[in-house]
């Protein structure tokens, strides 16, 4: 894989095509007119990971082959993170939204770029757990929802993370029984989120207090909001237990296409701020411990070129992107998911280093309207430099903290 600087305008937002062959993003670019669609971004990097097509249900498993042709050594990787740290602890899920982390661990990208810095990782189901093993110093970087960070900022008076990449927008929906066909049809149903807190709590308990549905966190309420691991989601609207639940991909398509839900909201849909590309609001995102990030820099740069390159490898490899999905699943979830679960995943979802910062005013508002959070002032939240030093040495465009910290 070349790592050679591209032209800032050759930076494309990507519908990735499964079964196609890849093209460089250059190429890809002369294609508008024969059936891939591009679209430049001024302020985004993101690679939209469509799927038109299914892969064939034999299809070759990925391998790690590409992890061979690296284009540095191993003194230079070791150097690069740093030699004196000896593990980086690295947390994420095991969703379709944490595609960048999911692939780029099982395919080697991120201990690649760690050298002989070892990589731990953990699997999370939600993001203030997460969280909490962060704080607690069980882990130095996140991957998580924006929610949960903020949560994490405001209560520690900006001294526990630093927002450093966003890492995937869009790809969450309300999803509920057929029979229910408006807001006013779930006063009185058992709905589920990931976690209280979480950033498809904040998103749910908005969306019904914005449509005159009571919900607070200490009970007499018109739904009620079960915080429920994803799994067992599944398995009790299986069971007819549950109503409905805001949920992250491939949760949402699971539900879907494996227990006969159907969408009420796509979240993309609410979302219209000033500054932000209009339907897009950013899922996940990476978070580094503050001082983490002060006493290791270089290993926090390693991270984010390890996120950069496995971006750049799905937007090259557009056949092999729902093999490479389900093989980082299985490694990181123990399970893979049939080809039209991540097919309708896929095509729900952006992948981005930008964390879309002039939504997170309105994500704070929306936290605080939840009852999870407080009115503070979240200036400094985000620490973009190390980002946009890696952007800089691969000739691509800086990305914006909306005011809201360093970049």
């Amino acid at each position: 894989m070349s790592s050679e600087p591209r032209d800032p305008e050759e930076i494309q937002t990507t519908k990735i095509v499964a079964g196609q062959k890849s093209k460089s993003l250059a190429d890809s670019n002369k294609s508008k007119k024969k059936g891939l669609f591009t679209k430049s971004r001024s302020l985004e990097i993101g690679v939209a990971v469509g799927i038109a097509a299914l892969i064939a249900i034999g299809a070759a498993s990925i391998t790690i082959a590409a992890n061979a042709n690296n284009s540095h050594t191993a003194e230079q990787n070791a150097a690069s993170a740093g030699e004196d740290l000896k593990e980086l602890k690295l947390g994420y899920f095991g969703n379709v939204t944490h595609a960048l982390p999911v692939v780029g661990v099982q395919q080697g990208f991120y201990a690649k770029e760690l050298g002989n810095t070892e990589l731990k990782t953990q699997i999370f189901n939600a993001g203030p757990a997460a969280v909490e093993a962060l704080n607690a110093g069980a882990i130095d970087a996140a991957y998580l929802g924006p929610n949960p960070a903020i949560n994490s900022f405001v209560k520690s008076k900006g001294e526990s993370i630093s927002v450093v990449a966003g890492a995937a927008a869009g790809g969450a929906q309300l999803v509920v029984k057929p029979n229910i066909n408006s807001a006013a049809d779930l006063k009185n149903k058992v709905l589920a989120t990931p976690q209280l807190g979480g950033t498809q709590d904040v998103a749910l308990r908005n969306y019904l207090a914005n449509n005159g549905l009571k919900v607070t966190t200490n009970g007499g309420n018109d739904v009620t909001i079960n915080p429920t691991e994803n799994a067992q989601t599944l398995k009790l609207f299986q069971e007819g237990k549950l109503d409905g639940a805001w949920l992250p991909e491939p949760w949402a398509s699971r539900l879907v296409l494996q227990a006969g839900a159907k969408v009420l909201v796509d979240e993309k849909d609410l979302w219209h701020v000033a500054g932000a590309p209009d339907g897009q609001f950013p899922t996940t995102i990476l978070i580094v411990n503050k001082t983490f990030l002060k006493e290791h820099p270089e290993a926090v740069k390693s991270l984010l070129k390890a996120q950069l390159e496995t971006q750049s490898w799905l937007s090259q490899h557009q056949d092999q992107a729902i093999s490479a999905v389900n093989a980082g699943l299985l490694q990181a979830a123990g399970k893979g998911l049939p080809d039209d679960v991540l097919k309708r995943a896929l095509a729900n979802l952006t992948l981005t280093a930008d964390p879309i910062a002039a939504s997170y005013q309105t994500l704070l508002s929306n936290g605080v309207k939840a009852g999870v959070t407080q009115e503070a002032d979240i200036n400094g939240i985000f620490d973009l430099r190390l980002l946009n030093q890696v952007l800089k040495d691969q000739g691509k465009s800086p990305i914006s903290a909306a005011g809201l910290g360093q970049e």
